[in-house]
C-alpha cells in the first residue's frame, strides 16, 4: 500500500490555500499502479453477490467503471443536475461554503440491488451521505461505499452508517 500512496502526489495551496490536495491522476497514469489498485479493491468482493457499482462524478466514475468490469456488473451514475436524460430523483446536502445537489435516474435499480458505491477520496462525507440516501431512496441496498483514499484527519466516516465504510489507502 505504501508504493501506492507514494505515487499519489500532495499539491500545496490548492484549491485554496492552507490545503494539501491528494493528487491521484499521478496514480491513474501509473498502469501498473492503477491496475493493482483496481485489482486489490475488486478482490474484497469476489462472490459478495453486487448487482451494480454507482459511481460518483466525476472520478468516481474512474474506480466506479472499473470496478464495475472486474467484478462483472453494470454501472450507475451520479450526476450533477441536469446531467442525466431520463427522470431523476435529486438530493441536496450542505456543502462548507453552500449547499450541492445530486441526481440518479430512478429507474437506476431493481428492488433489493446489492450496490457499493465508489469514488476516489473520502474527505468530510458530504457527498458520500447523500449518495447513500440518494440511493436507498431508490431502491438500493448498500453493501459497502468503497473509496481508494481516505483523509482520515477529516473525519468523514462519522456522517456515513457504521460498518460500510472500506478505504484502501488511509492519509
Amino acid at each position: 500500500m505504501d508504493q501506492l500512496k507514494q505515487i499519489i502526489r500532495d499539491i500545496p495551496d490548492f484549491p485554496k490555500k492552507g490545503i494539501i490536495f491528494k493528487d491521484i491522476t499521478t496514480l491513474l497514469a501509473d498502469a501498473k499502479s492503477f491496475h493493482r489498485m483496481v485489482d486489490l479493491m475488486a478482490h474484497r468482493y469476489i462472490g459478495a453477490k453486487i448487482d451494480q457499482i454507482v459511481g460518483i462524478e466525476a472520478r468516481g466514475f474512474l474506480l466506479g467503471s472499473a470496478l464495475a468490469y472486474k467484478l462483472g456488473t453494470g454501472i450507475t451514475l451520479v450526476r450533477k443536475p441536469g446531467k442525466l436524460p431520463f427522470q431523476t430523483s435529486s438530493v441536496s446536502y450542505d456543502l462548507e461554503y453552500g449547499r450541492d445537489t445530486l441526481e440518479i435516474h430512478k429507474d437506476a435499480f431493481n428492488p433489493g440491488d446489492r450496490v457499493i458505491i465508489a469514488d476516489d477520496l473520502l474527505a468530510t462525507g458530504g457527498t458520500m451521505a447523500a449518495v447513500v440516501e440518494l440511493v436507498r431512496n431508490n431502491g438500493g441496498v448498500i453493501h459497502e461505499c468503497a473509496f481508494m483514499a481516505e483523509l482520515e484527519f477529516l473525519q468523514g466516516r462519522r456522517k456515513l452508517p457504521e460498518g460500510i465504510v472500506y478505504s484502501l489507502l488511509k492519509f
